[in-house]
Protein backbone atom coordinates (compact mmCIF):
# COMPACT_ATOMS: atom_id res chain seq x y z
CA UNK A 1 0.00 0.00 0.00
CA UNK A 2 1.37 3.39 -1.00
CA UNK A 3 2.27 5.83 1.76
CA UNK A 4 3.21 9.20 0.35
CA UNK A 5 6.17 9.77 2.68
CA UNK A 6 7.93 7.76 5.35
CA UNK A 7 10.72 8.89 7.66
CA UNK A 8 13.25 6.89 9.64
CA UNK A 9 16.78 7.08 10.98
CA UNK A 10 18.07 4.29 8.70
CA UNK A 11 16.77 2.96 5.41
CA UNK A 12 18.28 -0.34 4.26
CA UNK A 13 17.60 -1.08 0.59
CA UNK A 14 17.77 -4.77 -0.23
CA UNK A 15 16.73 -7.56 2.11
CA UNK A 16 19.35 -10.13 1.13
CA UNK A 17 22.08 -11.31 3.47
CA UNK A 18 23.70 -7.89 3.84
CA UNK A 19 20.36 -6.16 4.36
CA UNK A 20 19.31 -8.61 7.05
CA UNK A 21 22.58 -8.03 8.91
CA UNK A 22 22.39 -4.24 8.62
CA UNK A 23 18.74 -3.87 9.60
CA UNK A 24 18.89 -6.28 12.52
CA UNK A 25 22.13 -4.86 13.96
CA UNK A 26 20.94 -1.25 13.77
CA UNK A 27 17.42 -1.93 15.05
CA UNK A 28 18.78 -3.82 18.05
CA UNK A 29 20.72 -0.70 18.99
CA UNK A 30 17.56 1.40 18.91
CA UNK A 31 17.86 2.85 15.40
CA UNK A 32 14.43 3.26 13.79
CA UNK A 33 14.91 1.28 10.59
CA UNK A 34 13.01 0.59 7.38
CA UNK A 35 14.10 -2.47 5.38
CA UNK A 36 13.04 -2.39 1.73
CA UNK A 37 12.98 -5.62 -0.31
CA UNK A 38 11.70 -6.13 -3.85
CA UNK A 39 10.90 -9.85 -3.44
CA UNK A 40 8.21 -11.65 -1.47
CA UNK A 41 10.60 -13.00 1.15
CA UNK A 42 13.85 -11.91 2.74
CA UNK A 43 17.18 -13.57 2.01
CA UNK A 44 17.84 -12.60 -1.61
CA UNK A 45 20.17 -15.09 -3.28
CA UNK A 46 19.95 -17.36 -0.22
CA UNK A 47 16.19 -17.80 -0.58
CA UNK A 48 14.63 -16.42 -3.78
CA UNK A 49 17.87 -17.20 -5.63
CA UNK A 50 17.79 -20.83 -4.57
CA UNK A 51 21.24 -20.86 -2.98
CA UNK A 52 19.76 -22.38 0.17
CA UNK A 53 23.14 -23.26 1.65
CA UNK A 54 25.97 -21.45 3.42
CA UNK A 55 29.32 -22.66 2.16
CA UNK A 56 32.19 -23.32 4.52
CA UNK A 57 34.33 -20.36 5.59
CA UNK A 58 35.65 -18.35 8.52
CA UNK A 59 33.48 -15.63 10.06
CA UNK A 60 29.75 -16.14 10.12
CA UNK A 61 29.61 -16.21 13.92
CA UNK A 62 27.41 -13.18 14.63
CA UNK A 63 23.91 -12.88 13.19
CA UNK A 64 24.30 -15.96 10.92
CA UNK A 65 24.82 -18.18 13.97
CA UNK A 66 21.72 -16.72 15.63
CA UNK A 67 19.66 -17.53 12.54
CA UNK A 68 21.09 -21.05 12.53
CA UNK A 69 20.09 -21.48 16.17
CA UNK A 70 16.55 -20.43 15.31
CA UNK A 71 16.41 -22.83 12.36
CA UNK A 72 17.49 -25.73 14.57
CA UNK A 73 14.24 -25.39 16.49
CA UNK A 74 12.22 -26.11 13.33
CA UNK A 75 11.92 -29.72 12.16
CA UNK A 76 14.02 -30.46 9.04
CA UNK A 77 14.82 -26.76 8.56
CA UNK A 78 18.62 -26.91 8.74
CA UNK A 79 21.56 -29.27 8.82
CA UNK A 80 25.32 -29.45 8.41
CA UNK A 81 26.72 -31.21 5.36
CA UNK A 82 29.84 -33.20 4.65
CA UNK A 83 31.32 -34.03 1.26
CA UNK A 84 29.76 -37.08 -0.38
CA UNK A 85 30.65 -38.39 -3.82
CA UNK A 86 32.63 -36.17 -6.17
CA UNK A 87 33.70 -37.00 -9.69
CA UNK A 88 37.09 -35.36 -9.13
CA UNK A 89 37.97 -37.95 -6.49
CA UNK A 90 36.74 -41.15 -8.08
CA UNK A 91 39.47 -43.78 -8.53
CA UNK A 92 39.09 -44.31 -12.27
CA UNK A 93 39.99 -41.53 -14.67
CA UNK A 94 37.45 -40.14 -17.12
CA UNK A 95 36.88 -37.25 -19.48
CA UNK A 96 33.82 -35.12 -18.73
CA UNK A 97 31.36 -35.10 -20.46
CA UNK A 98 32.49 -37.59 -23.10
CA UNK A 99 32.90 -40.66 -20.87
CA UNK A 100 29.73 -40.51 -18.80
CA UNK A 101 29.66 -44.26 -18.39
CA UNK A 102 32.74 -43.96 -16.18
CA UNK A 103 31.40 -41.14 -13.99
CA UNK A 104 30.14 -42.15 -10.53
CA UNK A 105 28.33 -38.83 -9.95
CA UNK A 106 27.66 -35.80 -12.20
CA UNK A 107 29.66 -33.36 -10.08
CA UNK A 108 29.83 -33.04 -6.30
CA UNK A 109 27.46 -34.08 -3.54
CA UNK A 110 26.90 -32.63 -0.08
CA UNK A 111 25.16 -34.97 2.38
CA UNK A 112 23.60 -34.19 5.76
CA UNK A 113 26.00 -35.26 8.52
CA UNK A 114 24.38 -35.48 11.99
CA UNK A 115 27.80 -35.80 13.64
CA UNK A 116 28.86 -32.30 12.56
CA UNK A 117 28.16 -28.94 14.23
CA UNK A 118 28.15 -25.28 13.23
CA UNK A 119 31.76 -24.83 14.34
CA UNK A 120 32.74 -27.41 11.72
CA UNK A 121 31.55 -25.01 8.97
CA UNK A 122 33.88 -22.17 9.91
CA UNK A 123 36.96 -22.88 7.82
CA UNK A 124 37.91 -23.38 4.17
CA UNK A 125 41.57 -22.33 3.74
CA UNK A 126 44.58 -24.65 3.68
CA UNK A 127 47.32 -24.28 6.25
CA UNK A 128 50.98 -24.84 5.49
CA UNK A 129 51.58 -28.48 4.58
CA UNK A 130 47.91 -29.17 3.75
CA UNK A 131 46.72 -30.04 0.25
CA UNK A 132 43.36 -30.22 -1.49
CA UNK A 133 42.89 -33.94 -1.06
CA UNK A 134 39.70 -35.94 -0.68
CA UNK A 135 40.58 -36.60 2.96
CA UNK A 136 41.10 -32.89 3.70
CA UNK A 137 37.81 -31.89 2.08
CA UNK A 138 35.84 -34.59 3.88
CA UNK A 139 37.35 -33.60 7.23
CA UNK A 140 37.40 -29.79 6.96
CA UNK A 141 34.79 -28.62 4.44
CA UNK A 142 31.25 -28.50 5.83
CA UNK A 143 28.33 -26.22 5.01
CA UNK A 144 24.82 -25.36 6.17
CA UNK A 145 21.81 -26.24 3.97
CA UNK A 146 18.46 -24.79 5.08
CA UNK A 147 14.82 -24.36 4.13
CA UNK A 148 14.25 -20.87 2.62
CA UNK A 149 10.76 -20.30 4.02
CA UNK A 150 11.89 -21.19 7.53
CA UNK A 151 14.88 -18.87 7.09
CA UNK A 152 12.55 -15.99 6.18
CA UNK A 153 10.28 -16.66 9.15
CA UNK A 154 13.18 -16.74 11.62
CA UNK A 155 14.60 -13.46 10.27
CA UNK A 156 11.20 -11.76 10.36
CA UNK A 157 10.78 -12.81 14.00
CA UNK A 158 14.21 -11.46 14.92
CA UNK A 159 13.46 -8.12 13.24
CA UNK A 160 10.06 -7.87 14.91
CA UNK A 161 11.60 -8.54 18.32
CA UNK A 162 13.70 -5.36 18.03
CA UNK A 163 10.63 -3.11 17.99
CA UNK A 164 12.55 -0.74 15.71
CA UNK A 165 12.31 -2.23 12.20
CA UNK A 166 9.58 -2.07 9.57
CA UNK A 167 9.94 -4.50 6.68
CA UNK A 168 8.54 -3.51 3.28
CA UNK A 169 8.33 -6.48 0.92
CA UNK A 170 7.44 -6.23 -2.79
CA UNK A 171 9.09 -2.79 -2.76
CA UNK A 172 11.64 -1.92 -5.42
CA UNK A 173 13.83 1.16 -5.70
CA UNK A 174 12.77 3.67 -8.35
CA UNK A 175 14.83 6.84 -7.86
CA UNK A 176 17.25 8.54 -5.46
CA UNK A 177 17.62 12.15 -4.38
CA UNK A 178 21.24 12.87 -3.52
CA UNK A 179 23.60 15.85 -3.61
CA UNK A 180 26.98 16.85 -2.15
CA UNK A 181 27.73 13.38 -0.81
CA UNK A 182 24.39 13.02 0.99
CA UNK A 183 21.46 10.78 0.10
CA UNK A 184 18.36 12.66 1.18
CA UNK A 185 15.56 10.33 0.14
CA UNK A 186 14.56 7.49 -2.14
CA UNK A 187 11.36 6.81 -4.06
CA UNK A 188 9.98 3.30 -4.27
CA UNK A 189 8.24 1.84 -7.30
CA UNK A 190 4.80 2.46 -5.76
CA UNK A 191 5.54 6.18 -5.41
CA UNK A 192 6.33 6.11 -1.68
CA UNK A 193 9.17 8.43 -0.63
CA UNK A 194 11.47 7.36 2.21
CA UNK A 195 13.55 10.04 3.93
CA UNK A 196 16.28 8.93 6.32
CA UNK A 197 19.38 10.15 8.15
CA UNK A 198 21.41 7.19 6.87
CA UNK A 199 21.15 4.65 4.05
CA UNK A 200 22.73 1.26 3.46
CA UNK A 201 22.79 -0.21 -0.05
CA UNK A 202 22.35 -3.99 0.14
CA UNK A 203 20.95 -4.47 -3.36
CA UNK A 204 23.83 -6.75 -4.48
CA UNK A 205 24.38 -4.76 -7.69
CA UNK A 206 24.70 -1.41 -5.91
CA UNK A 207 21.72 0.22 -7.62
CA UNK A 208 21.22 2.72 -4.78
CA UNK A 209 24.85 3.81 -5.05
CA UNK A 210 24.59 3.99 -8.82
CA UNK A 211 21.46 6.15 -8.72
CA UNK A 212 23.16 8.36 -6.11
CA UNK A 213 25.96 9.07 -8.59
CA UNK A 214 28.70 6.88 -7.13
CA UNK A 215 31.42 5.59 -9.44
CA UNK A 216 31.14 1.89 -10.23
CA UNK A 217 33.21 -0.78 -11.95
CA UNK A 218 32.19 -3.85 -13.93
CA UNK A 219 34.07 -6.65 -15.60
CA UNK A 220 37.64 -7.76 -15.01
CA UNK A 221 39.99 -5.04 -13.81
CA UNK A 222 43.23 -4.50 -15.74
CA UNK A 223 46.47 -5.21 -13.88
CA UNK A 224 47.49 -1.58 -13.55
CA UNK A 225 44.23 -0.55 -11.84
CA UNK A 226 45.09 -2.18 -8.52
CA UNK A 227 48.53 -3.66 -9.29
CA UNK A 228 47.23 -7.18 -8.79
CA UNK A 229 49.60 -9.93 -9.99
CA UNK A 230 46.70 -12.18 -11.01
CA UNK A 231 44.91 -9.58 -13.10
CA UNK A 232 45.21 -9.54 -16.91
CA UNK A 233 47.06 -6.75 -18.66
CA UNK A 234 43.89 -5.59 -20.39
CA UNK A 235 40.41 -5.08 -18.92
CA UNK A 236 37.49 -7.15 -20.16
CA UNK A 237 33.73 -7.10 -19.76
CA UNK A 238 33.62 -10.64 -18.33
CA UNK A 239 31.79 -11.01 -15.01
CA UNK A 240 31.43 -14.12 -12.89
CA UNK A 241 28.91 -16.66 -14.12
CA UNK A 242 25.28 -16.93 -12.97
CA UNK A 243 23.21 -19.93 -11.92
CA UNK A 244 19.52 -20.81 -11.84
CA UNK A 245 19.09 -23.27 -8.98
CA UNK A 246 16.36 -25.88 -8.86
CA UNK A 247 14.97 -28.37 -6.40
CA UNK A 248 13.89 -31.97 -6.89
CA UNK A 249 11.66 -33.93 -4.52
CA UNK A 250 12.27 -37.51 -3.42
CA UNK A 251 10.09 -40.60 -3.14
CA UNK A 252 8.60 -41.13 -6.61
CA UNK A 253 8.34 -44.17 -8.87
CA UNK A 254 11.32 -44.41 -11.27
CA UNK A 255 10.74 -42.43 -14.45
CA UNK A 256 12.35 -39.85 -16.70
CA UNK A 257 10.28 -36.70 -16.85
CA UNK A 258 9.27 -35.57 -20.32
CA UNK A 259 10.89 -32.50 -21.80
CA UNK A 260 8.64 -29.63 -22.91
CA UNK A 261 8.11 -29.81 -26.68
CA UNK A 262 10.18 -26.71 -27.45
CA UNK A 263 13.28 -27.79 -25.50
CA UNK A 264 15.98 -29.92 -27.21
CA UNK A 265 17.48 -32.89 -25.43
CA UNK A 266 21.06 -31.75 -26.00
CA UNK A 267 22.52 -28.45 -24.67
CA UNK A 268 22.30 -25.74 -27.31
CA UNK A 269 24.25 -23.09 -25.40
CA UNK A 270 27.51 -24.98 -24.91
CA UNK A 271 29.39 -28.12 -25.89
CA UNK A 272 28.09 -30.82 -23.60
CA UNK A 273 26.39 -30.72 -20.18
CA UNK A 274 27.81 -28.95 -17.14
CA UNK A 275 28.52 -30.68 -13.81
CA UNK A 276 26.34 -30.00 -10.78
CA UNK A 277 26.72 -29.32 -7.10
CA UNK A 278 23.97 -31.35 -5.42
CA UNK A 279 23.06 -30.36 -1.87
CA UNK A 280 20.86 -32.58 0.29
CA UNK A 281 18.04 -30.89 2.20
CA UNK A 282 17.29 -32.30 5.67
CA UNK A 283 13.93 -33.67 4.40
CA UNK A 284 15.55 -35.71 1.62
CA UNK A 285 15.01 -33.36 -1.31
CA UNK A 286 17.95 -32.22 -3.44
CA UNK A 287 19.08 -28.73 -4.46
CA UNK A 288 20.86 -28.71 -7.81
CA UNK A 289 23.31 -26.01 -8.82
CA UNK A 290 24.43 -26.15 -12.47
CA UNK A 291 27.98 -24.83 -12.61
CA UNK A 292 27.14 -22.52 -14.27
CA UNK A 293 23.80 -22.06 -16.01
CA UNK A 294 24.78 -18.88 -17.89
CA UNK A 295 27.92 -16.85 -18.40
CA UNK A 296 27.88 -13.51 -16.63
CA UNK A 297 28.28 -11.43 -19.78
CA UNK A 298 25.20 -13.06 -21.30
CA UNK A 299 23.24 -12.43 -18.10
CA UNK A 300 24.24 -8.75 -18.13
CA UNK A 301 23.26 -8.45 -21.79
CA UNK A 302 19.87 -10.12 -21.45
CA UNK A 303 18.81 -8.65 -18.11
CA UNK A 304 17.17 -10.49 -15.21
CA UNK A 305 13.80 -11.37 -16.78
CA UNK A 306 15.04 -12.61 -20.16
CA UNK A 307 18.05 -14.36 -18.61
CA UNK A 308 15.87 -16.32 -16.20
CA UNK A 309 13.43 -17.30 -18.96
CA UNK A 310 16.30 -18.73 -21.01
CA UNK A 311 17.78 -20.45 -17.97
CA UNK A 312 14.46 -22.14 -17.14
CA UNK A 313 14.76 -23.88 -20.52
CA UNK A 314 18.33 -24.88 -19.68
CA UNK A 315 17.22 -26.28 -16.32
CA UNK A 316 14.71 -28.59 -18.02
CA UNK A 317 17.41 -29.77 -20.44
CA UNK A 318 19.93 -30.34 -17.67
CA UNK A 319 17.50 -32.20 -15.42
CA UNK A 320 16.58 -34.48 -18.33
CA UNK A 321 20.28 -35.21 -18.83
CA UNK A 322 20.74 -36.08 -15.14
CA UNK A 323 17.77 -38.45 -15.08
CA UNK A 324 18.74 -40.11 -18.37
CA UNK A 325 22.40 -40.77 -17.55
CA UNK A 326 22.26 -41.20 -13.75
CA UNK A 327 19.30 -43.48 -12.87
CA UNK A 328 19.38 -42.62 -9.16
CA UNK A 329 17.66 -39.35 -10.06
CA UNK A 330 14.71 -41.11 -11.70
CA UNK A 331 12.99 -41.40 -8.31
CA UNK A 332 12.99 -37.59 -8.02
CA UNK A 333 10.75 -35.01 -9.67
CA UNK A 334 11.42 -31.40 -10.56
CA UNK A 335 9.65 -29.52 -7.76
CA UNK A 336 10.80 -25.89 -7.89
CA UNK A 337 12.87 -23.51 -9.97
CA UNK A 338 14.23 -20.47 -8.15
CA UNK A 339 12.23 -17.30 -8.91
CA UNK A 340 15.43 -15.31 -9.34
CA UNK A 341 18.89 -16.01 -10.69
CA UNK A 342 21.84 -16.75 -8.45
CA UNK A 343 24.12 -13.95 -9.62
CA UNK A 344 27.74 -13.80 -8.48
CA UNK A 345 28.84 -10.46 -9.91
CA UNK A 346 27.49 -7.35 -11.65
CA UNK A 347 28.66 -3.89 -10.53
CA UNK A 348 31.16 -2.92 -7.84
CA UNK A 349 31.22 0.49 -6.17
CA UNK A 350 34.40 2.55 -5.81
CA UNK A 351 34.86 2.98 -2.06
CA UNK A 352 37.31 4.68 0.29
CA UNK A 353 39.30 1.44 0.19
CA UNK A 354 39.19 -1.22 -2.50
CA UNK A 355 39.94 -4.74 -1.29
CA UNK A 356 42.32 -6.40 -3.75
CA UNK A 357 44.17 -9.62 -4.42
CA UNK A 358 47.15 -8.07 -2.60
CA UNK A 359 45.14 -7.72 0.63
CA UNK A 360 44.00 -11.32 0.33
CA UNK A 361 47.58 -12.53 -0.16
CA UNK A 362 48.75 -10.56 2.89
CA UNK A 363 46.10 -12.20 5.04
CA UNK A 364 45.27 -11.25 8.61
CA UNK A 365 48.89 -11.72 9.65
CA UNK A 366 50.06 -9.06 7.19
CA UNK A 367 47.20 -6.60 6.76
CA UNK A 368 47.90 -3.28 8.50
CA UNK A 369 44.26 -2.12 8.64
CA UNK A 370 42.81 -1.26 12.05
CA UNK A 371 39.20 -1.26 10.77
CA UNK A 372 38.72 -4.89 9.69
CA UNK A 373 35.07 -5.74 10.34
CA UNK A 374 34.65 -9.11 8.58
CA UNK A 375 36.97 -12.01 7.80
CA UNK A 376 36.81 -14.52 4.94
CA UNK A 377 38.83 -17.35 3.40
CA UNK A 378 36.92 -18.47 0.30
CA UNK A 379 38.84 -19.34 -2.86
CA UNK A 380 39.38 -16.90 -5.74
CA UNK A 381 36.62 -18.61 -7.68
CA UNK A 382 35.54 -17.17 -11.04
CA UNK A 383 33.66 -20.30 -12.15
CA UNK A 384 35.25 -21.62 -15.27
CA UNK A 385 37.77 -18.86 -16.00
CA UNK A 386 41.19 -20.05 -17.12
CA UNK A 387 43.50 -20.44 -14.13
CA UNK A 388 41.15 -22.48 -11.97
CA UNK A 389 40.06 -21.69 -8.44
CA UNK A 390 43.09 -20.71 -6.33
CA UNK A 391 42.65 -21.32 -2.61
CA UNK A 392 43.87 -18.86 0.02
CA UNK A 393 46.42 -19.90 2.62
CA UNK A 394 45.06 -17.90 5.56
CA UNK A 395 41.98 -15.82 6.34
CA UNK A 396 41.97 -12.17 5.34
CA UNK A 397 40.00 -9.17 6.56
CA UNK A 398 37.60 -6.73 4.91
CA UNK A 399 38.08 -3.18 6.24
CA UNK A 400 35.15 -0.91 7.10
CA UNK A 401 36.37 1.57 4.48
CA UNK A 402 35.36 -0.95 1.78
CA UNK A 403 31.76 -0.14 2.74
CA UNK A 404 32.06 3.66 2.33
CA UNK A 405 31.35 4.84 -1.24
CA UNK A 406 33.93 7.45 -2.15
CA UNK A 407 32.67 10.95 -1.43
CA UNK A 408 29.52 9.90 0.46
CA UNK A 409 28.86 10.82 4.09
CA UNK A 410 25.59 9.07 5.03
CA UNK A 411 25.66 6.04 2.73
CA UNK A 412 27.24 2.60 3.13
CA UNK A 413 27.22 -0.40 0.81
CA UNK A 414 27.16 -3.90 2.31
CA UNK A 415 26.80 -6.45 -0.46
CA UNK A 416 28.87 -8.13 -3.17
CA UNK A 417 28.92 -4.77 -4.99
CA UNK A 418 31.00 -3.09 -2.25
CA UNK A 419 34.60 -1.90 -2.54
CA UNK A 420 36.22 -4.95 -4.11
CA UNK A 421 38.39 -5.54 -7.14
CA UNK A 422 36.97 -8.18 -9.48
CA UNK A 423 39.49 -10.71 -8.15
CA UNK A 424 38.68 -9.95 -4.51
CA UNK A 425 34.94 -10.06 -5.22
CA UNK A 426 35.29 -13.63 -6.49
CA UNK A 427 36.34 -14.64 -2.97
CA UNK A 428 34.38 -12.53 -0.49
CA UNK A 429 30.91 -12.67 -2.10
CA UNK A 430 29.42 -15.49 0.00
CA UNK A 431 26.21 -15.08 2.00
CA UNK A 432 27.55 -15.25 5.55
CA UNK A 433 30.36 -12.84 4.69
CA UNK A 434 27.80 -10.40 3.27
CA UNK A 435 25.63 -10.76 6.37
CA UNK A 436 28.62 -9.90 8.57
CA UNK A 437 29.34 -6.85 6.40
CA UNK A 438 25.73 -5.84 6.95
CA UNK A 439 26.09 -6.33 10.69
CA UNK A 440 29.12 -4.05 10.61
CA UNK A 441 27.21 -1.43 8.61
CA UNK A 442 24.27 -1.45 11.01
CA UNK A 443 26.60 -1.00 13.97
CA UNK A 444 28.43 1.81 12.18
CA UNK A 445 25.16 3.68 11.71
CA UNK A 446 24.39 3.35 15.42
CA UNK A 447 27.85 4.67 16.34
CA UNK A 448 27.51 7.60 13.92
CA UNK A 449 24.09 8.46 15.31
CA UNK A 450 25.36 8.38 18.89
CA UNK A 451 28.44 10.49 18.11
CA UNK A 452 26.59 12.86 15.75
CA UNK A 453 29.24 12.25 13.10
CA UNK A 454 29.31 11.13 9.48
CA UNK A 455 29.79 7.49 8.54
CA UNK A 456 33.40 7.97 7.31
CA UNK A 457 34.21 9.45 10.74
CA UNK A 458 33.19 6.30 12.63
CA UNK A 459 36.16 4.83 14.52
CA UNK A 460 37.34 1.52 13.12
CA UNK A 461 38.65 0.20 16.48
CA UNK A 462 35.43 1.26 18.22
CA UNK A 463 33.37 -0.53 15.59
CA UNK A 464 35.49 -3.66 15.95
CA UNK A 465 34.98 -3.59 19.71
CA UNK A 466 31.21 -3.42 19.29
CA UNK A 467 31.28 -6.33 16.83
CA UNK A 468 33.41 -8.39 19.22
CA UNK A 469 30.73 -7.90 21.87
CA UNK A 470 28.21 -9.41 19.41
CA UNK A 471 30.28 -12.59 18.91
CA UNK A 472 31.62 -11.62 15.47
CA UNK A 473 34.83 -13.46 14.62
CA UNK A 474 37.60 -11.03 13.61
CA UNK A 475 40.62 -13.24 14.38
CA UNK A 476 41.85 -16.66 13.39
CA UNK A 477 41.91 -18.98 15.15
CA UNK A 478 38.79 -17.91 17.05
CA UNK A 479 39.19 -16.88 20.66
CA UNK A 480 38.39 -19.33 23.45
CA UNK A 481 35.51 -17.08 24.52
CA UNK A 482 33.97 -17.21 21.05
CA UNK A 483 34.42 -20.98 20.80
CA UNK A 484 32.69 -21.47 24.14
CA UNK A 485 29.76 -19.39 22.87
CA UNK A 486 29.51 -21.35 19.61
CA UNK A 487 29.97 -24.73 21.28
CA UNK A 488 26.85 -24.09 23.34
CA UNK A 489 24.99 -25.34 20.25
CA UNK A 490 26.19 -28.88 20.93
CA UNK A 491 24.36 -28.91 24.24
CA UNK A 492 21.00 -27.87 22.75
Amino acid sequence: MKRDEMKCELCVVGGGSGGIGAALAAARLGIDTILVEKNAILGGTSTSGGVNVWEMGVGGTGIPFEIYQGLKKVKDAVGVYSQGRHFAFQPDGFHWPHELDKVIFPGGEHVIDPDRHYTDTLRRHFRKGEDKTKEFIQEVWHGVPFEPEAFHDIVMDLLKETGHCEVMLHSGLDSVEAADGVVRSIMLNDGTTVTADFFVDCTANGILCRKAGCEQLSGIDPRDRFNEPGAPKEASDRVNAATLEFRVSAGHEPAIESLPDDIPEDPWWREGPVPSCVNHYPNGDRNINMLPTMEGVEYMRLGEEAARAECVRRVHCHWHFMQKHFPEFQTYRLAWIAPMMGVRETYRTVCEKMLTENDIQLGLSGQPDDDIVTIADHALDRHGEKGGCPEVREPYGIPYRCLIPKGMTNLLIACRGAGFSSIAASSCRLSRTMMQLGQAAGNAVALAKKAACTLPQVSGPQLRSLLHSQHVQLEFPPTEELLNYLNGEKNV
